[in-house]
């Protein structure tokens, strides 16, 4: 019987995550029936998301079990198939989990096409933290020319190409970043006409002279002290899509600071347009559009993006540990296996 590794939830996490939290184990693959393939996982997508699957906190997912496979999405190669769409070789994608090799339903995988852009690319650029992006932007954002976008975690997969779309709309972009080769990466190599750091003593300051009109659209990625400094500065009319709030995601609140009033207050006064989001709502209406649209631009480097690949499947906790503090610089994916 042929055997696979993975990684488990071994213990719910009380705040931050710690590699006890996670444990390795061995396990034999099932049979493969009918309509299944095998995969062997070639590269797994570390995303800020998955700390609220190791949570048991009403959420719009289900939690990760105990003693379960920690969730996630992958690429891997197909090795055997029972299924009519896909044959030993086809590159797909789906969510297998942390995982070196898996067998899944036909139906919950899919191939997928990066117009020439590497293999990667479909876990981020094209894949769902671009997709994130594009449709937070086009949906809920709605950048016009002369607009002041600004935008969390501008030079992770999200931010970047959040960024980089408001550029192609006529619209000014502003990042925020933490840390001076980040910043330097979001103005010199992303293009952005602005960037500030975070981490800096004079945040709010920065922002506010970075954004002498206003801000128009806020793509949220963070919340926190982040959101402190940007809510006295958004306009009237200003549109805010919330795709994540990572300052909170391991149970801090800033010594119990409470922003619910101020927030509801500049909602009220100033007509805020504040909207939460799941990417998966869009995907219907909107994916397509984006792969036609954005694909190729990625292909040809007008939309540029930066990956941070760390090997073997042993160390994705301690990278996952790390991406929560910000110690990635870029896309964070998991070389499970040389293709």
């Amino acid at each position: 019987m042929a055997t696979g590794k993975r990684i488990v939830l071994a213990s719910r996490p009380q705040g931050a995550p710690t590699l006890d939290n996670f444990r390795v184990e061995t396990f034999d693959l099932p049979e493969i029936k009918e309509g299944e393939v095998g995969l062997r996982v070639i590269y797994l997508s570390l995303d800020p998301y998955m700390r609220g699957r190791m949570s048991d906190a009403k959420s719009y997912a289900a939690p990760v079990p105990v003693d379960g496979t920690m969730e996630g999405e992958t690429i891997g190669e197909v090795t055997h198939s029972r299924h009519s769409d896909f044959k030993p070789g086809d590159m797909v994608r789906g969510r297998t989990g942390w995982c070196t090799d898996a067998v899944i339903k036909g139906d919950a995988i899919r191939h997928f096409d990066t117009h020439g852009a590497p293999l990667t690319s479909a876990l981020g650029a094209l894949g769902m933290p671009g997709f994130t992006a594009y449709a937070g932007m086009k949906v809920i954002g709605q950048p016009q020319e002369g607009n002041t976008v600004v935008v969390a975690a501008a030079s992770g997969p999200v931010g970047s190409m959040v960024g980089q779309l408001a550029r192609l709309a006529g619209a000014r972009a502003v990042g925020i970043a933490g840390g001076a080769d980040k910043c330097a990466y979001v103005r010199d190599e992303l293009g952005f006409d602005a960037v500030v750091d975070h981490r800096s003593g004079t945040f709010a300051d920065d922002l506010r002279l970075a954004c002498p009109d206003g801000i128009d659209v806020y793509f949220e990625n963070v919340g926190g002290h982040v959101w402190d400094a940007v809510l006295p500065l958004l306009n009237p009319y200003a549109r805010v899509p919330v795709c994540g709030l990572v300052a909170t995601y391991n149970g801090e609140n800033a010594a119990g600071h409470d922003r619910l009033a101020g927030t509801m207050s500049a909602i009220l006064r100033r007509s805020l347009r504040v909207r939460g989001f799941i990417q998966s709502e869009f995907v219907g209406e909107h994916y397509a559009d984006f792969q036609t649209k954005i694909g190729p631009l990625v292909a040809s480097g007008k939309i540029r993006y930066r990956e941070d690949i760390v090997d073997g499947l042993d160390n994705a906790p301690e990278a996952f540990i790390g991406m929560l503090k910000g110690r990635n610089f870029g896309k964070l994916l998991v070389r499970v296996k040389e293709l």
